[in-house]
């Protein structure tokens, strides 16, 4: 009897963690179990996928739903049913949890869902099958919504959370996931409660023995997994397990595997910051969902959260500069209208962080938000992923101008190619919110939207606004933006918005023949000649304050993959 457990993700980097969950629980816990997975992505053709599921030849098919593959698997299921109408099929994940009588009335061809965690659940549905002596069939197996032979719905009632330690260590083939993020959880559950998050509708909240993890993290650096993304939902909730973890990574660090948290920032105390500031660069990488900073909102969402500790643990990271910090947005929560969310931007972009997205409220099915949409006056989309419309205090108007502020946002702040300008152009507006606001809004009036734009274009494209804007400081930004470009690129080909290239012939030859025998500005380049110096990096003339800077390329910092750029002396 083979099962195939079939996961359909958002990029081909991505791994699902949940099937290899199940299928490596079912290995250890049903004799004879003869289990397959196989992952795709939304990004394939829905035949192909339709095909090699067909090829497979499995006897029952599950399928892991999400929020970003639910219409996409829906078509397979329909599909796949015409194909094989003998096997049955099976739905998981959180999509499909909490609305699972309603999931199989709309999808007859489903046999049943599998509610929640779901390792026990599916190692029971093997034994099922397998026909084991002693089972009483699926009316007693807790954690399932499924289809009588009647026809009748029966919808089982959930199943106890189960103890992390019992979840096996899924990767002990490290071929099958290589070029892939790793993703990793030491913790299940939440201790929070905010109603826009279907984590608050587990309260277990449940850890890993920290021995276990430590074996299993030494696995990912002595394989030298270039990422490894924990999944917990509050990483640093329980600081004795935090502090441990971080302490472990920090002591066997390689120096090449990264290791990605979601933390929240105003729960880290002094003994995590001193772990924090003492790591190599590059090491960790922190996500902070900050999402509001209106005390009224913070309180209607059931969010704890004082951003006051927020800013001092981020500015105090941020110092040390050793450590990626992206920080969360959501707009259309309650209370928070056009200048409310304003307000928030501008503080979570003060605090500087490496990213910061600008996410929009998914009205998740079982989740508390849902329950207050007619008081919030939500109107959401009626398919996944369920992204608000408007709400009683933004309009839709106010959302497509939020929309534009987001692709802004993404294009230049988020891409880390245009920091020096963003940093000067904020200084002529009362706010950055405005400043972005300004950039969508000439990217609409210009019809620049909803293009593609090569990387060159988008330099050009910032200098015409700045231009529209402030005249009389065309030059200066000119070569602002040239700066940041090369500082990330050394070009074979000067961009059209850098203008002329003001160094000389004789000013590049003299400069590399005395690098070469001197290396004052590049000691690191002792095994190179002078033309392969300057096929490696890049001189500059910056006329507006007179000054030549030289590009590195070789050096290059560890968070930002700037290139190591100095002033140099020419002599005349």
């Amino acid at each position: 009897m083979k099962i195939l457990l079939a996961a359909v993700n958002a990029k081909y980097i991505h791994t699902n963690l949940a099937v290899c969950s199940l299928q490596a629980y079912a290995g250890e816990h049903v004799k004879g179990a003869d289990v397959e997975i196989a992952e795709y992505t939304i990004n394939q053709q829905k035949d192909d996928i339709l095909m090699d599921i067909y090829r497979r030849g499995a006897d029952i098919l599950c399928f892991s739903c999400y929020i970003w593959n639910l219409d996409y698997i829906e078509e397979l299921v329909r599909d796949m049913a015409k194909l094989r109408p003998d096997m049955p099929i099976w739905l998981g994940g959180p999509e499909v949890s909490y609305d699972a009588p309603d999931v199989l009335a709309r999808l007859p061809e489903v046999t049943g869902v599998m509610k929640g965690e779901g390792e026990e659940t599916f190692a029971g549905l093997c034994r099922f099958y397998q026909g084991c002596e002693g089972d009483l069939g699926l009316r007693s197996l807790r954690g399932i919504a499924f289809r009588d032979r009647d026809g009748t719905v029966r919808d089982n009632p959930w199943r106890p959370v189960m103890d992390l330690n019992d979840i096996p260590f899924v990767y002990h083939q490290m071929e099958t996931f290589r070029n892939k993020i790793i993703y990793y959880e030491s913790s299940r559950g939440c201790p929070f409660s905010c109603s826009y998050c279907l984590s608050s509708v587990d309260k277990q909240l449940r850890f890993r023995d920290l021995e276990k993890v430590r074996r299993e993290l030494q696995f990912f650096i002595d394989q030298e997994v270039p990422q490894v993304k924990f999944v917990d939902r509050t990483f640093n909730c329980r600081h004795e397990h935090a502090a441990a973890i971080w302490k472990y990574i920090a002591e066997h660090d390689r120096g090449i595997t990264n290791f990605h948290f979601e933390v929240a920032a105003d729960l880290l105390n002094e003994e995590e910051l001193e772990i924090l500031g003492s790591m190599r660069p590059g090491l960790v990488q922190l996500e902070i969902g900050v999402q509001s900073t209106n005390p009224d909102t913070i309180r209607e969402i059931r969010r704890t959260m004082d951003f006051g500790r927020v800013r001092g643990a981020v500015e105090r990271i941020r110092e040390k500069g050793n450590i990626h910090q992206h920080l969360d947005l959501i707009a259309g929560l309650p209370f928070e209208d056009m200048e409310s969310f304003a307000r928030s931007f501008d503080d979570v972009y003060a605090l500087g962080p490496d990213q910061l997205q600008l996410g929009f409220l998914k009205v998740l099915k079982g989740s508390y938000m849902e329950e207050k949409k007619q008081e919030y006056g939500l109107v959401y989309k009626s398919r996944p992923p369920y992204e608000v419309l408007y709400t009683r205090w933004l309009s839709y108007e106010d959302m497509m101008r939020l929309k534009g502020i987001e692709e802004m946002v993404e294009v230049y702040y988020n891409s880390r190619q245009f920091t020096h300008t963003l940093e000067a152009l904020k200084a002529g507006y009362p706010s950055a919110f405005l400043m972005y606001d300004g950039l969508a809004g000439f990217y609409e009036e210009q019809g620049l939207g909803q293009v593609q734009h090569k990387r060159s274009a988008r330099y050009e494209i910032l200098l015409r606004y700045i231009t529209a804007e402030f005249p009389e400081e065309e030059e200066r930004f000119r070569e602002l933006l040239t700066y940041d470009y090369y500082l990330r690129e050394n070009a074979k080909s000067r961009p059209e918005f850098a203008g002329e290239y003001k160094v000389s012939k004789d000013t590049l030859r003299t400069f590399y023949e005395k690098e070469e025998a001197q290396r004052r500005y590049l000691p690191a380049y002792r095994d190179y000649d002078r033309n392969q110096m300057r096929k490696m990096t890049h001189l500059e003339y910056f006329a507006q304050k007179g000054i030549y800077v030289l590009f590195d390329y070789r050096e290059r910092n560890a968070l930002s993959r700037d290139a190591r750029a100095c002033r140099v002396e020419i002599n005349s």
